[in-house]
């Protein structure tokens, strides 16, 4: 049995209902009663609905949240969260008051989003939070990440934009398949980084670790594992780098991925 699963969210853990489905729920139960950690692995924050699907994968473990930047101890509340530098959060919200564009920014705890766009609001349903208009630049404490929230469409056009120093994660989600979340985190800090801390602070070798995605935001993760896993709705790019396939979001093929973790070594 591997000692550690990591697991993505949009695609991976939830379809299109923005659900987990039973079966998913009793293979993760399998798993952990096994001995086997899990780690939540997504590009949301650490509040909201993913909170409440890290508690439930593994109550007493780690996760990662915000493709990398915010990694949590859900139980201890200890956080090794990486910080986005200043001078280049003030740009991003500049160039999105320029532009009118969709941005949120997160801490560990909490979110800002100026735009009242519908897909700004319907980002909060997804979530699980509140929408509420708050200034870029309100929120107290380390500000982790930024993300640009875009039309499907623009997304090849964005990711042509320099971004200097920060990294760009784009992921899509089963449940509003028009919209394109490109999140920002500060150079070097992916969900590869975060999975590595991860591993390390469990004492386990990156061979014996499974990383189970969808998406462009988790082949970083899929590359540095001994054991990448691809949904059978996963994009070009997570099946290029998987060693395994397993079936659809809405067919569970995520609890497939959970009893093959049980049997390899």
């Amino acid at each position: 049995m591997l000692g550690l699963t990591c697991i993505d969210v949009d695609g991976t853990l939830v379809g299109s209902s923005n659900e987990v489905l039973p079966q998913v729920w009793a293979a993760a139960e399998r798993a952990v009663a096994a001995g086997m950690h899990l780690c939540l692995s997504t590009g949301r924050p650490a509040f909201g609905k993913a909170r409440g699907y890290a508690e439930r994968l593994d109550p007493r473990g780690w996760h990662i949240f915000q493709n990398g930047a915010s990694v949590v101890n859900v139980a201890t509340g200890e956080s090794l969260s990486e910080g986005l530098p200043r001078d280049l959060l003030l740009q991003l919200v500049a160039t999105s008051r320029r532009l009118g564009r969709i941005l949120e920014v997160y801490t560990d705890r909490e979110y800002a989003v100026e735009s009242a766009n519908r897909r700004a609001v319907d980002h909060a349903a997804l979530l699980g939070v509140p929408y509420e208009r708050r200034d870029l630049l309100s929120l107290p404490g380390q500000v982790v990440r930024a993300q640009w929230v875009i039309p499907i469409e623009d997304q090849a056009a964005l990711m042509a934009e320099p971004h200097p120093g920060l990294n760009l994660h784009p992921a899509g989600s089963p449940a509003m398949p028009e919209t394109m979340f490109v999140s920002v985190t500060r150079e070097g800090v992916s969900k590869a980084s975060a999975v590595q801390t991860v591993a390390h602070r469990y004492g386990l070798e990156l061979a014996g670790v499974m990383m189970v995605g969808d998406g462009e935001n988790d082949v970083s993760a899929m590359r540095v594992v001994g054991h990448p896993v691809a949904m059978g709705n996963a994009q070009p790019g997570a099946v290029a780098a998987s060693r395994y396939r397993v079936g659809d979001v809405n067919a569970a093929g995520l609890a497939e991925a959970l009893d093959l973790a049980m049997t390899l070594t």
